[in-house]
């Protein structure tokens, strides 16, 4: 909980919202001070809601390039899908189901599947209390709509690290060491890292590419959609720091 919530506070637009509230309560007795934390908050809230900068941000994490959409692909022997978010409450649906990241990543991971026939493993713990894990969710997605079969199902996982650990032992009980990794181009290196880490070979199979950062004047005014841009590549990069302090 002390993680989230100090994630909150750091990301937009919470952080923004602090240096305008400590530069207002600041300003009474240090006038200079509280207006330059004031002017520091909206530049800051006007940077980080704009397409471009969070286009930029979301790019600088692409490193992977797309497999071939058509011919032969590198050699593996299973597929792996990483979850992202849930729709909690899926009142059209009767309960929770996979939210539209997620959805995306197992589209990719059914499209290599029939290309391939290689067995998939979907990976991602319980969204919150008393709600199905995301790996249950992405299954029955993947079986009933997508209509390609789910070997493994890997559903304690928390976090990326988590999705690496517990996914490599189920893997490498069935005698299974390479991999064709699917997730969220941004999320990549991260993510292969940790799989890399955790004793498996990764062939990096991304989805989900952030298309050019500036397409005309308007990536250059705030959207809801640049914020959401830049608060998944700083949470991104943060999450790369972590780890790398980790060793």
């Amino acid at each position: 909980m002390l993680r989230r919530l100090a994630e909150l506070l750091l990301l937009p637009p919470a952080s923004a919202l602090l240096l305008l509230l400590f530069g207002t309560a600041l300003g009474s007795r240090w006038r200079r001070l509280g207006r330059t934390l004031q002017v520091l908050g909206v530049l800051w809230l006007w940077l980080a809601a704009t397409p471009c900068v969070g286009g930029l941000l979301l790019r600088s994490l692409q490193t992977s390039p797309p497999l071939a959409a058509s011919g032969v692909l590198p050699l593996a022997q299973a597929i792996v899908v990483l979850s992202a978010e849930a729709d909690r409450d899926g009142a059209e649906y009767g309960g929770p189901v996979i939210g539209p990241m997620t959805l995306q990543r197992l589209r990719y991971g059914a499209t290599l599947q029939r290309r391939t026939g290689l067995p998939l493993l979907v990976s991602g713990g319980c969204p919150a209390s008393g709600a199905p894990s995301l790996a249950a969710m992405m299954q029955r997605c993947a079986q009933e709509e997508l209509h390609v079969p789910v070997r493994w199902v890997e559903g304690a996982s928390a976090d990326t690290s988590e999705n690496a650990r517990f996914s490599a032992q189920l893997l490498r009980q069935a005698g299974v060491q390479r991999v064709l990794l699917v997730t969220s181009a941004w999320h990549m290196p991260r993510a292969s890292a940790a799989f890399a880490g955790a004793g498996l070979e990764v062939v990096p199979a991304p989805t989900a590419f952030r298309g050019p950062a500036v397409e005309g004047w308007s990536s250059f005014v705030p959207h809801a959609g640049g914020l959401r841009d830049t608060c998944l590549a700083l949470h991104e990069w943060a999450g790369r720091l972590v780890y790398a302090l980790r060793g």
